[in-house]
């Protein structure tokens, strides 16, 4: 069975060795056409701490690390230009 992968921007990284990513799933209305993005937010593994807000991220689909964690940070894509 393929893991699940998805590409998000970190939101939070207030908790230790946690962040919270959002992930922004667009689709087309099936009746009107019109483009709408559904959001959903997930709280990702980052064991090192090395994301800050705003960064783009790869998370993985993993075992349950806690009540609400079961993704853990593959990579960091890009940094945020914010300065934090």
């Amino acid at each position: 069975m393929p893991v699940k992968q998805e590409i998000g921007i970190v939101i939070s990284n207030k908790m230790q060795k946690t962040i919270v990513v959002k992930i922004e799933d667009r689709y087309s209305h099936p009746m009107y056409s019109k483009t709408l993005s559904k959001t959903k937010k997930y709280l990702a593994h980052d064991e090192l701490e090395t994301c800050n807000i705003g960064d783009q991220v790869l998370v993985e689909e993993c075992r349950p690390l806690s009540k609400r964690k079961r993704w853990k940070l593959i990579k960091v894509l890009s940094k945020s230009s914010l300065i934090s």
